[in-house]
Parts: structure tokens; C-alpha cells; sequence
């Protein structure tokens, strides 16, 4: 079963495709399946044309898996998982040359 454990959407700085994103969904998302728990962070970057815009594209979302083992989920593990997070996050953008601006959320955080 597939769980966004966290989601929230910030302003971000990026160009995917030609086209200027200037919001982010950002994600703490968990699977669990056969005795199995993984965690992956996700982020996919958006136009936000406008406060209204959250029309989010696929074409720009990167994630990374930060954990997989036997097991369930874990709120201990979740803790410590969210803790990392901004920074997994952080080296996500990084790579394709985009940024989250964590000082401004668009809404407030969802957690699952």
C-alpha cells in the first residue's frame, strides 16, 4: 500500500522542458507490500503560474529511495526519516539545478 506519509507544497526555482517552475510538491512517500516497507523522498516541480496554479507536471519529478527492508511502517522511523528529509531533498534539486525555497510554503503540510 502506497502512503504520502508527508506533502507540501513550497515555492521553488527551476526550468524543466523549457518552462519556468516556480512551485514544488514535496513528499515523504512509504510502500509497503509483502512483509516489505520502503520510504522514498519525492519532489516534482511545477509552474504555479499564479497563487491559484497547482496543476503539477510530471515531467519534472525525481525521488530517491532512502529506505528498504522487512518490515511495516514506523512512526519511529518516520521521525527519523522527516528529520533527513529537507536535506535528500536539498541534494535532489541540486542535481538539476533547481531549488525549494523552504522559507515559503504554499499550504500547510499534510501528513499521512
Amino acid at each position: 500500500m502506497v502512503t504520502n506519509v508527508y506533502s507540501q507544497y513550497f515555492r521553488a526555482q527551476a526550468t524543466f522542458s523549457g518552462v519556468e517552475r516556480r512551485g514544488a510538491l514535496v513528499m515523504l512517500i512509504s510502500d509497503s507490500e509483502a512483509g516489505m516497507i520502503s520510504y522514498k523522498a519525492a519532489v516534482s516541480f511545477f509552474p504555479h503560474r499564479d497563487k491559484e496554479d497547482f496543476a503539477v507536471s510530471y515531467d519534472a519529478y525525481f525521488e530517491k529511495e532512502l529506505y528498504n527492508a522487512p518490515g511495516r511502517r514506523s512512526k519511529k522511523r518516520e521521525a527519523t526519516i522527516m528529520e533527513s528529509l529537507r536535506s535528500e531533498i536539498n541534494a535532489i534539486a541540486s542535481e538539476h539545478d533547481a531549488t525549494v525555497d523552504w522559507e515559503h510554503p504554499l499550504n500547510e503540510a499534510r501528513m499521512g
